[in-house]
C-alpha cells in the first residue's frame, strides 16, 4: 500500500484543496475607468472564475480514490495473468476475466451546474504529473474521452487508443487500424492498453447513449473493459441518462455514484454571486443586497452558468449602451434580450416561498391570460423603481408585466 501511495499524487483536503481548486483571475479596480474596448476584453475574465463548493470537493475525492484502486490492481499478481488472457482475446481465442472489478460510477447533474468544470479542476490536480512511473511501465493518471454522438463502440475504443497515444507517444491506434480489427479485437487491445497504461478513464457526455439502439452495447463494452483491465471508469452526464441506467440491474449497478441538482438559495449561492459581482467593469459599483441576490436566484433557478452569463451580459450591455451600472434593471435587460431561448427552462420563481394554488380568477379575460405573472417579481420591480425614483408603471411594462388601464 505504501509503495502505491508513493506513485500517487498526495491527496489534499480542506482549505488546501479549496486553494488548489479555486480560480480567481487578477482584478484591478482601475479597469472601471479604462476605455470601452479594454473593459469589454477584461470582462471575459468572469468566465474563468471557479469557486470550490461541496460538489467539486466530492468529485475530487471520488476521482482520487478511484485512481488509487486502479493503481493497486495494476500492481497485483492478477494483472500479469490478465495480460496473457487479453492477448488471447486479441487473437480471437477463448479467454477469461481474472482481474475483475466493479469500479465504475457516474457523475450526474443538469447542464450548467459546473460538474464538467469540477471534473476538469479535479483532473488538473490529479495530473500535475500526467504520466505516473510504476517502475517498468508508464500509467496515464486520467484519460478523458467523450461518448460518441452515434454510440459507436468502435469509435469509442479507437478514441481511447488515440488519446493514449497522444500522452504516451505510442502507436496503438495506428497499429490497430492497420489490422482492420473487429470490435472484439479492439476490446482486447484497449483492455490491454488500459491494464498497462491507464489509471482512470473518464467518459463524458454519457447521455449520448440514451436514445441510441447501441447504448446498452456501449455500457456493456465499458463493463468488459473494467473486468478485463481493472481500470476505474467514471461516466459523466445529464439526468436524462438516469432513466437509461434504471432499465436493468446490470446498468443500474454501473450508475452508482454522485448525483447533483441546481444550487439551493442559501449561503453557498450568495457567496458564489458575491464573488462574481466583485468583478465589476462598469463605472459604478453595484449595490449587492438581498433583493439582487434573490433576483439572480429567481431568474437562474440556481444554475451557476446562467448566473455567470447574466452578470457578464448585464455588464456588457451597460457598457455598450452607456448605462454604466450593474443592478436589477440592467440584469433584467440581459435576461430579456440574451436569455430568450432559456426562458422556458428558467421561469422566474421565488427564493423564499412555495407556489400556492390560485382560485379561479374573476378578472377580465385580458388580465386572466397573464394571471400567472410572478408576484414576487412584481414586488421586486416595484421596489427597484422606487429606489431609483423611476416610474413604477413604466418599469412593470418594460419587464413584460401586463398593465391594463381602466376608465373610471
Amino acid at each position: 500500500m505504501n509503495d502505491v501511495l508513493k506513485t500517487m499524487p498526495e491527496m489534499i483536503m480542506g482549505q488546501a484543496l479549496d486553494n488548489k481548486l479555486c480560480i480567481l483571475p487578477e482584478y484591478d479596480e482601475t479597469i472601471r475607468q479604462k476605455s470601452i474596448p479594454e473593459r469589454l476584453i477584461a470582462l471575459q475574465d468572469i468566465y474563468q472564475i471557479f469557486i470550490p463548493n461541496k460538489m467539486s470537493r466530492e468529485i475530487y475525492s471520488k476521482l482520487y480514490l478511484s485512481l488509487l484502486r486502479s493503481i493497486q490492481k495494476k500492481q497485483s499478481i492478477f494483472a500479469v495473468r490478465q495480460y496473457h488472457e487479453n492477448s488471447k482475446m486479441i487473437r480471437q481465442k477463448s479467454y477469461e476475466s481474472i482481474i475483475g472489478g466493479s469500479d465504475s460510477f457516474t457523475i450526474i447533474g443538469p447542464s450548467g451546474i459546473g460538474k464538467s468544470s469540477a471534473v476538469s479542476r479535479a483532473i488538473n490536480i490529479l495530473t500535475e504529473v500526467p504520466v505516473l512511473n510504476l517502475g517498468n511501465t508508464n500509467v496515464i493518471a486520467c484519460l478523458q474521452v467523450q461518448a460518441p454522438a452515434d454510440s459507436s463502440v468502435k469509435g469509442l475504443l479507437l478514441e481511447i487508443l488515440r488519446k493514449a497515444d497522444e500522452m504516451l507517444q505510442t502507436n496503438y491506434h495506428q497499429n490497430a487500424m492497420k489490422s482492420h480489427p473487429t470490435v472484439d479485437m479492439l476490446i482486447g487491445t484497449v483492455a490491454q492498453v488500459s491494464l498497462n497504461h491507464i489509471g482512470l478513464l473518464i467518459v463524458d457526455e454519457i447521455q449520448n447513449v440514451v436514445n441510441s439502439k447501441n447504448g446498452k452495447t456501449v455500457i456493456g463494452t465499458l463493463t468488459q473493459l473494467i473486468n478485463n483491465s481493472g481500470v476505474s471508469i467514471c461516466m459523466v452526464g445529464t439526468p436524462e441518462s438516469t432513466v437509461f441506467f434504471d432499465q436493468a440491474m446490470m446498468l443500474a449497478r454501473r450508475s452508482l455514484g454522485l448525483n447533483y441538482t441546481m444550487m439551493e438559495y442559501g449561503e453557498e449561492f450568495r457567496q458564489f454571486c458575491k464573488v462574481l459581482l466583485e468583478y465589476c467593469y462598469v463605472q459604478n459599483l453595484p449595490q449587492v443586497d438581498e433583493p439582487m441576490l434573490m433576483w439572480l436566484y429567481n431568474h437562474s433557478s440556481g444554475n451557476a452558468s446562467v448566473v455567470v452569463g447574466l452578470i457578464h451580459d448585464a455588464q456588457e450591455i451597460a457598457i455598450l449602451e452607456g448605462l454604466e451600472r450593474l443592478d436589477i434593471s440592467t440584469l433584467n435587460i440581459a435576461f430579456e434580450k440574451r436569455m430568450t431561448m432559456l426562458h422556458d427552462f428558467l421561469t422566474p420563481k421565488s427564493a423564499k416561498t412555495n407556489p400556492v394554488k390560485k382560485k379561479k380568477s374573476e378578472l377580465p379575460d385580458i388580465v386572466e391570460e397573464h394571471c400567472a405573472a410572478d408576484l414576487v417579481s412584481i414586488y421586486q420591480v416595484s421596489m427597484n423603481a422606487k429606489e431609483f425614483q423611476n416610474d413604477i408603471l413604466e418599469e412593470l411594462k418594460r419587464n413584460g408585466i401586463p398593465i391594463v388601464e381602466v376608465a373610471i
